[in-house]
């Protein structure tokens, strides 16, 4: 480990584009965006990238977001905690170069399956609100271009920024004397944030066995540790994902469908809670609710909350 401190669619006319600004993703069915697969030239890429079938274009380029709601028990400081959980995923066009999502289709640009994977849930009187966003080509032949995780609660909040580029570039801040403001660079490993997605494109192209996994931003957050690559090892079955890492005492299982679309019904995370002595073994558990399909971005009218009661979160 390396760690240093330091398509072609012509151009839409201007209506799409004004509408292509003011939403997530094009509303209108992109499966075109699909043919984009092959990434630019980039010694990283060591496999071919993975055959896109009419399935999965129906399904990823409907226009929509596949969004599930999950009941989530959540271990922090040593206790069980009551909240939810959210997964959305969505393909989007993405530029390379600055990594960001795209505002026009362009022949350079990258089709990504994004994930934006949330928590909330109360530890006493305050609240905690989680966020990971993971920007993973749908190729599926390298790491995820970008991720970003983001924490809330009233102590104050933190965040944090990979960039894929010769390396993993690293911008952290938190309100933590001993996490403050820090920038740095890793040599590119298995990200933990990419599996959640690499799942969704295809379980069986999973990596098993002896590896090298920089763990999910969140974990790291919770537990104050070094952001880096661990030793693990990984298990697939027919319908789980189990990651052991032995020097953090932590194991996580995500349990999805075997038939395509591959939904993720769940998933737990056993690991140390609490601080010191106090720390004891728990388990965070994810229980699926609903599953929709929609474009969230144009339901923000107050007569659209009923949304939010379809899937469970009031």
């Amino acid at each position: 480990m390396k760690k240093i401190f330091k398509i072609e669619i012509p151009f839409i006319i201007l209506i799409g584009t004004i509408s292509l600004l003011t939403s997530c993703i094009d509303s209108k069915s992109s499966k075109d965006l699909a043919a984009n697969v092959k990434l630019n030239e980039n010694p990283e890429i060591k496999k071919e990238a993975q055959h896109l079938s009419e399935a999965f274009k129906t399904y990823w380029y409907s226009g929509e977001a596949e969004i599930t709601s999950y009941k989530l028990e959540q271990a922090r400081y040593g206790e069980i905690r009551q909240g939810n959980a959210v997964l959305i995923f969505v393909t989007e066009d993405f530029l390379p170069d600055i990594q960001v999502k795209a505002d026009q289709q362009h022949p350079e640009n990258i089709s990504v399956l994004k994930l934006n994977a949330t928590k909330n849930f109360n530890t006493g009187i305050y609240p905690y609100s989680v966020m990971q966003s993971t920007f993973y080509p749908v190729a599926n032949n390298q790491h995820a271009l970008k991720v970003t995780s983001s924490m809330q609660e009233w102590c104050g909040h933190v965040y944090t920024q990979l960039n894929n580029r010769n390396d993993f570039e690293i911008n952290s801040y938190s309100y933590f004397q001993d996490e403050a403001d820090k920038s740095f660079n890793l040599d590119k490993e298995i990200l933990e944030n990419e599996l959640w997605t690499q799942l969704r494109l295809d379980p069986k192209r999973l990596p098993t066995g002896d590896l090298q996994i920089i763990p999910s931003f969140e974990h790291i957050r919770f537990r104050h540790a070094n952001l880096q690559t661990y030793k693990a090892s990984a298990v697939l079955t027919k319908d789980t994902y189990t990651i052991s890492y032995p020097e953090l005492d932590r194991t996580l299982t995500i349990n999805f469908n075997p038939e395509f679309p591959y939904e993720i019904s769940g998933w737990e995370e056993t690991f140390k809670s609490g601080f010191g002595s106090n720390a004891k073994l728990l388990t965070t558990k994810a229980t699926k609710l609903v599953s929709i399909k929609s474009p969230y971005w144009s339901k923000n009218n107050n007569k659209d909350e009923v949304l939010r009661e379809t899937l469970q979160l009031n």
